[in-house]
């Protein structure tokens, strides 16, 4: 799943910071995070704690032991995580992030502290994308390991709350997905909505028993091509085993794309999609078949371009899925 810059607006931190501040304290400045980015650490396995410049040290945060991810493709990546100190007084001025993908690669990054003025946190913004952009699902599996590790509010990424009035985004009646949604099938195959026909058996999953059984479509309701409101919802899933030198984590992603007034079933109600809110945990379906709740992490709303949109009608039930996740069916 691709996250777009534009991901990130800004962030809700919980860091424990010193109540008591040191009237000579050293806020992390533009050159230190530049210096930051270029540090590297000859054994990650080993070196815990390394001095730079006789300026900076690089301690290893809180003693921890590397992040092994798996995501959905299978690929393993590595995350270290870093104080970054200035010697003099030995001032936290925010953490170093070492990724490492499966082929051996390392991407540094800096998280500066939460005193940080708020240009350098759109330079962070900027460094991450761009790492982003040339390894998937970077930016995913950093905030998993950032928000565990630091326990604050998910990332909001940089359209979250944007005007939609100035891409002309429309809201409505129209309760609908866009076409391109996958939808699952009776016979458990995908297929995509927009070629759903009268008579296809698709799968409706009951909310508690969490059983799915068949049920066949009456209709596709087609709406016309208007630039629609469009509600992006990521879900996630860990599955975290621990060894002697690691923490191994496999990480499930989903997205659904929706009209922000469709009915979304959450653990803790029924409610339109536009009104979803971060760790709101809601059903989908996992590679191995079974139906587990998955976590929301992210939730944006921009205009999708112009587009239909479609809603099914079936017969019986009253859930679908889409792209795994489980929707409630049109009221």
């Amino acid at each position: 799943m691709k996250f777009i810059v534009l991901f990130f607006s800004f962030l809700c931190l919980n860091f424990i910071v010193n109540a008591q501040e040191k009237s000579n304290s050293h806020i992390i400045n533009l050159d230190d995070y530049q210096k930051a980015k270029t540090f590297k650490i000859a054994d990650l396995d080993k070196d815990t704690y390394v001095k730079f410049e006789n300026t900076y040290v690089l301690d290893r945060y809180e003693s921890r032991k590397p992040y092994f991810i798996t995501g959905d493709d299978g690929k393993k990546k590595r995350i270290d995580l870093y104080k970054l100190i200035w010697k003099d007084g030995m001032q936290e001025m925010g953490t170093v992030i070492f990724y490492t993908n499966e082929n051996g690669k390392l991407f540094t990054a800096c998280l500066p502290s939460v005193k940080a003025e708020s240009k350098l946190w759109e330079q962070y913004f900027t460094d991450i994308h761009a790492i982003d952009k040339i390894e998937p699902n970077y930016v995913l599996k950093l905030s998993y390991v950032l928000s565990k590790e630091f326990s604050y509010q998910q990332y909001k990424f940089s359209n979250q709350g944007k005007d939609l009035s100035k891409e002309a985004g429309t809201y409505g009646s129209d309760i609908c997905f866009p076409g391109d949604m996958m939808v699952d099938m009776a016979d458990g195959t995908q297929k995509m909505l927009r070629n759903i026909q009268p008579g296809d058996a698709v799968i409706t999953v009951d909310a508690i028993s969490k059983l799915p059984q068949a049920t066949i479509i009456k209709n596709l309701a087609v709406h016309e091509a208007k630039n629609y409101a469009i509600t992006k919802i990521l879900l996630q899933t860990a599955h975290e085993s621990f060894t002697t030198t690691a923490t191994i984590v496999q990480l499930f992603n989903k997205e659904l794309q929706v009209t922000p007034n469709h009915p979304i079933l959450t653990t803790t109600g029924e409610k339109p999609a536009g009104q979803v809110a971060l760790n709101d945990k809601i059903l989908c379906k996992e590679l191995s078949g079974n139906y587990i709740e998955y976590k929301v992490v992210d939730i944006t709303e921009s205009a999708g371009g112009i587009q239909k949109v479609y809603n099914m009608e079936a017969q019986t039930g009253t859930t679908f899925l889409m792209n795994g996740v489980m929707v409630k069916q049109k009221n």
